[in-house]
């Protein structure tokens, strides 16, 4: 069995490993194809090699079909389309006791703390997997664990129909983030620098703005008479984008933080004070958000394939990470784990 695996030192490389059968309440699924997200290249940079076992089965985002089954998981599970939701709780601090086991104060995520989807078979306990429709190709069905982060984003807004909503940065979850909210029946703006992905956003029914060439603000407020927004996202990770976002809010705006900062950023607390500013982080989802995921996928409000990039075999893992890291034309680029 073929996987790809992060060795340090930005070294992904393919390893030949034994097949294992899946053990009691386990599933080993068929990797069809995984998506490289953020957290693969921060990882894949080494900004997280203090957490990462080595070496590592990398990737979280992904479908297949389910190869075999361990005792004490219904057979007739084989055959079925499925993806996974790659988080492990620990079911006893007191985010889990509360309610909130998604940001377990233990929190494992598969495919960082634990192997990941990287590879021809992989195998995962029974509750992590969600099925999916068999008529929604499995390309599409990789993009259903970004499209949770989405829905949980927009969901942890508290987002209601008819508010302005300005996402800042237009990334595949920045993307998500604008059409679902969009679907929610908000009124949606994009900021974004980089005119491929302006390019992508136009392409799928949104409003795109180049930061370089418009006054953010000045268009806010002329879209708002005045009020400024709502809501915004921060999803960019960037200073600038911290402050973009901040700058369109109005009074009791909501400023949801989902972007990963790994370094600290000023953020001007005097505004949040002024207009009585609320900031939310949104991390991750529940298993509502990944089943809404699915049907959003299923049905076409989140165009998924319109997302696609690129899609490259598995023994070509390096040149697929190197082909986002660049930057180019490369929304979201998926990972083959059946070819070659």
């Amino acid at each position: 069995m073929r996987a790809a695996v992060y060795a340090r030192d930005r070294m992904m490389r393919i390893v030949d490993r034994p097949l294992v059968p899946p053990g009691p309440g386990e599933v080993q699924i068929a990797v069809a194809y995984v998506g490289i997200c953020g957290t693969d290249l921060h990882i894949r940079h080494g900004a997280m090699d203090d957490r990462v076992p080595h070496p590592a089965v990398l990737g979280h985002e992904a479908s297949g079909t389910v190869a075999a089954v361990g005792d004490d998981v219904p057979a007739d599970l084989v055959g079925q389309q499925v993806t996974v939701m790659p988080l492990r709780w620990c079911g006893e601090c007191a985010a889990c006791r509360s309610g909130h086991a998604h940001v377990c104060q233990k929190l494992r995520v598969v495919g960082v703390d634990l192997p990941g989807a990287m590879q021809e078979r992989w195998t995962v306990p029974a509750e992590l997997v969600v099925p999916l429709p068999e008529d929604l190709p499995l390309r599409e069905g990789a993009l259903v664990e970004p499209t949770a982060v989405a829905v949980h984003d927009v969901r942890r807004a508290g987002l209601q129909p008819g508010e302005a909503t300005v996402v800042v940065g237009a990334g595949p979850i920045g993307l998500l983030i604008a059409r679902v909210a969009q679907a929610a029946d908000a009124e949606v703006v994009l900021v974004e620098p980089d005119p491929h992905r302006r390019t992508v956003a136009e392409r799928i029914g949104l409003t795109a703005l180049d930061p370089s060439a418009t006054d953010v603000r000045s268009f806010v407020r002329d879209w708002t008479g005045g009020a400024g927004v709502p809501i915004a996202f921060e999803v960019s990770g960037a200073e600038a984008g911290m402050r973009t976002a901040v700058d369109v809010l109005g009074v009791r705006g909501r400023l949801v933080v989902v972007a990963i900062h790994p370094l600290p950023i000023p953020v001007d607390l005097n505004q949040v004070f002024l207009r009585e500013l609320t900031v939310l982080g949104a991390r991750v989802y529940t298993r509502r958000d990944f089943e809404d995921a699915v049907q959003m996928v299923r049905d076409g409000t989140v165009p998924a394939e319109a997302l696609i990039s690129d899609v490259m075999d598995l023994r070509d893992v390096s040149v697929a990470f190197d082909r986002l890291e660049s930057g180019g034309n490369a929304v979201k680029v998926l990972i083959d784990c059946q070819s070659g």
